[in-house]
């Protein structure tokens, strides 16, 4: 995915990755990537938790609008 949101940037289109491994965000360097500390297969937290969830889309939103400087960001989830 990294890749795609690569070309999705160049072409204008801004992405933030949903990333569980820290070191594969690191070798493919999406241009914005959230950390995340949740299991394999939960990007969002926890199944059917709405709030949680609704907490990692907001926290996605806001990088990928105060992202500033050069690809890559990597952010860590703050919780």
């Amino acid at each position: 995915m990294g890749l795609v949101a690569g070309e999705l940037e160049r072409r204008g289109i801004a992405t933030v990755a949903l990333q569980l491994l820290r070191l594969a965000a690191e070798k493919v360097r999406p241009p914005r990537a959230l950390l995340l500390p949740f299991p394999h297969g939960y990007p969002l937290e926890r199944p059917n938790d709405p709030p949680a969830q609704r907490r990692v889309l907001r926290r996605a939103l806001e990088l990928c609008e105060a992202a500033e400087g050069p690809p890559p960001v990597l952010a860590e989830w703050p919780d």
